[in-house]
């Protein structure tokens, strides 16, 4: 056997042995920093170390470190697993070490790139005209996609913003929900407009824009406009009602943007597409296909319905890039970046090994799931379910003598649960409350694995506030 025979199978045992640990492993990662440090920090030797010798140490040192955030009982940060057929597929890119930036460095990773935007596009419901870009998350996805829509207002009122910037433009009116992701927030900045540049639209209670004010806003508007609307509030799980908002942008000529991290594929479920309904009529949308599709990080889509807008602010030449025919895809025109992995062959392999029916059922099981989560835990006495649990998110918060001692009891079971270890999820501060955020998106949940969690969950409650 070769050296990297023999290197290869080890590390394949390793990895199997750790994925086949995943149902009954702790969740939480049980060291400490300084013990990931000691472990890791090792001298960097004048001649190195033997290959199979780095892997098995890397392996020993690495796995007090893990979150089993791929197992069935990881509830936190809207984190998915990873699919068999995902992890295997990306093992085989990270061995083909293709440079998917352009069909001649990688006519695999382009054809495999053009077939599995076609079904997305046919799984999200949306136009089949639309171009596809894949990002490293839903950070890129937004950026890329306000990229294009910064091009695509500017474009409408006759200035090129890629070959002479932004300092003199038109002025650009950004509308966003009160519950803006983040990354929207971060897009802003690496595009120039700042974060102060955007108008927050107020919202409900369940975080969702709310139109009446969007109509009110766009009233007052003169010039290019883009509407970031959200599929998905990452608390609370809802959906701002995109039909109305794509009625109020059509007249005014506002770019609407879709900020459907995990959300947008609700649209692949008929028990869940209603909550998304008017998502198809948008200008750009993003989504993640490391959280509910299940695949490896390192992977996002973003969605443009005008591909010259795509391509606009994405496309670059250079006298030593060999274009591509027009009929042929080069993938560097939908992204940000050149040189990359062929990030598309993992979920090419996630979305043919489900199917249609599939995707749906990992939606619709991830949803009854968080139901089940809502319905264990609200008959307990002092639990309050703060959301409408109709996607896969649920805040749940623990009633104390006062906001103050809720507040302090809610933060002092989350601390517990992430002890205790059975299930790991989170916390957030949810309309000035404190709250512990319960997301169900990994393929591998059961029914046994949220009866368990939600027991552990009520024995952590019980624990702090000294009842047992």
């Amino acid at each position: 056997m070769s050296v990297t025979n023999a290197l290869l199978d080890e590390t394949r045992r390793l990895a199997t042995e750790y994925l086949e640990s995943l149902p009954t492993r702790r969740v939480g990662a049980p060291a400490t920093v300084e013990q990931l440090r000691e472990s890791l920090d090792l001298p960097l030797t004048p001649n190195g170390v033997d290959p199979l010798v780095v892997i098995r140490d890397l392996h020993h040192a690495a796995l007090p470190g893990l979150t089993a955030s791929s197992g069935p009982r990881y509830f936190g940060f809207v984190i998915g697993g990873t699919l068999p057929a995902a992890v295997a597929a990306d093992w085989l890119t990270t061995a083909y070490d293709q440079n998917a930036g352009i069909y001649a460095t990688s006519p695999l990773a382009s054809v495999v790139e053009e077939v599995a935007a076609k079904w997305i596009l046919q799984l999200l419901g949306l136009p089949s005209s639309a171009s596809v870009g894949f990002v490293t998350g839903c950070q890129m996805a937004n950026f890329t996609a306000l990229a294009a829509a910064r091009h695509g207002v500017l474009r409408r009122v006759g200035w090129d913003v890629e070959a002479r910037g932004i300092v003199d433009a038109p002025r650009i009116s950004i509308l966003i929900g009160g519950e803006a992701h983040v990354t929207i927030h971060t897009s802003l900045r690496l595009l120039g407009f700042g974060t102060d540049a955007a108008r927050r639209i107020e919202t409900d209670d369940q975080g969702r824009m709310r139109p009446d004010r969007l109509a009110e806003a766009l009233k007052e508007l003169h010039g290019p406009v883009i509407v970031c609307a959200q599929a998905g509030d990452v608390n609370s799980g809802a959906f701002d009602d995109l039909a109305a908002i794509a009625r109020l942008c059509r007249p005014a000529g506002a770019w609407m943007h879709v900020d459907g991290a995990f959300g947008l594929w609700a649209r692949a479920s008929s028990s869940r597409q209603q909550l998304a309904n008017g998502a198809e009529l948008a200008d750009s949308w993003a989504t993640d296909g490391h959280k509910w599709l299940n695949v490896p990080y390192d992977n996002g889509i973003v969605i443009v319905a005008d591909p010259l807008a795509h391509r606009g602010a994405m496309a670059v030449q250079a006298p030593y890039i060999e274009q591509a025919a027009p009929t042929v895809r080069d993938p560097l025109e939908f992204v940000p970046e050149f040189s990359r992995r062929a990030r598309g062959l993992p979920l090419y392999a996630a979305l043919r090994s489900l199917g249609k029916n599939g995707v749906a059922d990992l939606i619709d099981r991830s949803c009854e799931h968080a139901m089940q989560f809502a319905a264990l835990l609200g008959r307990e006495p002092g639990v309050q379910i703060l959301n409408d649990v109709s996607l896969n998110q649920v805040l749940v918060r623990f009633e104390g003598a006062d906001p103050g001692a809720s507040d302090a009891l809610t933060r002092g079971v989350i601390r517990r649960v992430q002890q205790e270890g059975t299930c790991w999820l989170g916390g957030t501060t949810w309309q000035k409350r404190a709250a512990m955020r319960i997301s169900v998106s990994g393929w591998m949940t059961g029914k046994e694995d949220v009866r368990q969690s939600a027991e552990a969950i009520l024995r952590c409650l019980r624990s702090e506030r000294g009842t047992t």
